[in-house]
């Protein structure tokens, strides 16, 4: 766990945890949603217990990744909090990914693919 949170769960690995604690601070400053942040480090194996731990916690999940939409990590782990959680969430599981289209190599473009921490805040608080 990267950081503790009480409103919603905040899922994601490699480089997109830098942009979940961002939003992490966004969406404390700017609207008092205490969010936590878990880094799963791992995919196999995948620490059920501690995303299910947190989700029981806060009741909602967001899952933050770099990858596209389409069968991606976030697609298994929202399906796992779905089947496992499903009386205990008070909203659906959303995900934020990169725009599900071809890799974009200039720097500058980059920055409109992947996704931004007010791409996450924005979606944080369509469920809260």
């Amino acid at each position: 766990m990267k950081k503790e949170g009480t409103d919603i769960t905040l899922i994601c690995h490699g480089r997109a945890v830098l942009t979940a604690l961002k939003a992490a601070e966004l969406l404390a400053a700017e609207h008092d949603i205490n969010a936590e942040v878990i880094d799963i480090r791992s995919i196999r194996p995948l620490d059920e217990e501690t995303i299910l731990a947190s989700v029981r916690k806060t009741h909602r999940a967001v899952y933050v990744e770099e990858n596209k939409p389409f069968c991606g990590i976030g697609a298994q782990v929202a399906s796992m909090i779905q089947e496992k959680l499903f009386d205990e969430l008070d909203a659906p599981v959303l995900r934020v990914n990169s725009l599900d289209a071809p890799a974009i190599y200039s720097p500058k473009l980059e920055v409109l693919q992947l996704p931004r921490p007010t791409d996450v805040v924005a979606k944080v608080l369509s469920i809260c």
